[in-house]
This record gives C-alpha cells, sequence and structure tokens, in this order.
C-alpha cells in the first residue's frame, strides 16, 4: 500500500524538489501552497511522471485557520498522512523597527503558528499508527540571532527548539521528527526577503534546492533529529560555540547589512 505525504510550500524550489523525490519513490502527495494555478500544474506534470496520485490543497498558511482547513481537507478525502513536510515560510530583509508589521506577522504564522499546528494535528493519528515522519524546514539562522532580520531568525530558532523537544517526546513511539537547517540556497526565498543588499547572501554561495531536498529527504528517512546541510555550515555552527554571545550579534549584523 502506498505511503502518503504532504508537503507545504509544494509550489517553491524546495517544496517542489521535495514533491518529485517522493512521488519518485512511489508516495501519493498532498500538496500546499497559495497557488492553485501552480498546484495543478505540478499535479498533472508529477501524475503522469510518476503514476502517483495528487491532491491539490490551496491555502495561505499566513491566514490563521489555514491548518484546520488543510486538516479538514485530508479528512474528507480519507487519507493518511505519513509524512509532513513542514517546508512553508518566507523572510523579511531591514530593521525591525521600519518593517510592515502586517509581513511580520504573516511570517510569525507561516513560519511558527502553521507549522505547529499542522504538526499538532497529523502526529496523533502518527502515533496511534506507530508509524510517522515529520520534516520541519528551519535554516542555520536557528542558532544565532540575526539582526537586519530579527523576526525570521527567531521564528527558526523556535522551529530547531520545538523540534529537538519533540523528538524526545516520541521516542518509542515510531514517530520520529527532523530539524533541516540549510544555508543560504538557491530558491526565491532571497528575492521574496528583499535580500538584494545583504553582504551574506551576496558572500556565502548558494546550494541549490535540489541538493538539500535529497538531504532532507536521506536524513527524514534515518530518522536524524537535526541535519545541517553542508560540511562548512556544520563547522560555522560549532565554531559559533565558542564565542561570546555579543561577538556573534555583532558578526551577523556586519554581515547581514
Amino acid at each position: 500500500m502506498r505511503k502518503t505525504a504532504l508537503i507545504t510550500g509544494a509550489s517553491g524550489g524546495l517544496g517542489y524538489e521535495f514533491s518529485k523525490i517522493f512521488a519518485s519513490e512511489g508516495y501519493h502527495l498532498i500538496l500546499v501552497a497559495r497557488s492553485e494555478g501552480k498546484l495543478y500544474i505540478m499535479k498533472e506534470k508529477l501524475e503522469k511522471t510518476y503514476g502517483i496520485q495528487v491532491y491539490v490543497c490551496a491555502q495561505d498558511l499566513g491566514k490563521k485557520d489555514a491548518a484546520k482547513r488543510i486538516w479538514e481537507y485530508v479528512q474528507e478525502k480519507k487519507l493518511h498522512v505519513d509524512v509532513l513536510i513542514n517546508d512553508a515560510g518566507f523572510g523579511d530583509f531591514g530593521k525591525f523597527a521600519n518593517s510592515n508589521w502586517e509581513k511580520q506577522y504573516a511570517m510569525l504564522q507561516v513560519n511558527i503558528a502553521a507549522l505547529t499546528q499542522l504538526t499538532y494535528l497529523f502526529l496523533k493519528p502518527m502515533i496511534e499508527k506507530r508509524q510517522g515522519k515529520i520534516l520541519n524546514v528551519a535554516s542555520v539562522a536557528a542558532f544565532m540571532p540575526g539582526a537586519m532580520m530579527s523576526v525570521y531568525y527567531a521564528t527558526k530558532a523556535y522551529v530547531l527548539s520545538f523540534t529537538e523537544a519533540l523528538s524526545v517526546e516520541l521516542q518509542g513511539t515510531g514517530v520520529s521528527v527532523t530539524a533541516l537547517c540549510p544555508g543560504p540556497t538557491n530558491t526565491g526565498f532571497a528575492k521574496n526577503a528583499e535580500l538584494g543588499k545583504s553582504r551574506l547572501f551576496k558572500s556565502f554561495e548558494r546550494t541549490s534546492a535540489r541538493c538539500i531536498a535529497e538531504y532532507g529527504y536521506e536524513v527524514l528517512m534515518h530518522k536524524k533529529v537535526v541535519a545541517i546541510p553542508s560540511r562548512k555550515n556544520r563547522i560555522a555552527i560549532m565554531a559559533i560555540r565558542f564565542f561570546p554571545r555579543c561577538f556573534v550579534r555583532r558578526f551577523v549584523y556586519y554581515m547581514q547589512k
């Protein structure tokens, strides 16, 4: 019997790559994103290429009740989610005091509230079946404070902390949870976050979305709790622990501005 994977942010670079990987592994898919048109184009291509069933659930996770509507859609279709990929998320560049509050609030809703509620809703059936996997896309940003992107960095710190704590609670249940923490990735994220002026995104080489998705799939299948793609990123995260917090926050600000 084929398993089913639910993927949020499915129309984006990383979400799209995850969709192709899971489809190639024989999973049926439930694709979630704001753009219904893009999702139906994906549905047609994926079903034709891989011979799997694709369900489209167009939702804006920046809206308060979006996660609940996704859950209701899955129940209406009488589906069981074996794998949940919480990939939807976005950032914003600039000083917090000068930012648009509606955008900051939507970021909190997408990056934290929707991710948490989707995990809550789909976790219980997984525990009941004693099998399931959840992947929460965090970031290397989760390991440090990030001036000029203060809310985004804080949301990813939440995702990492939440995932690590949940992994302990789930021991012995047959369900695993993974925090994927990529560095700069070649997706639409930088453009949407208006990162054109950021020294950090100009200085660091971006990894392809395909490479990150392949790595994410591998660590998810191996039930790794915290996964940081790239040896360079892992070394950088380890090095941060040896510096005072005051140095780290100022260094990140220097790299960001």
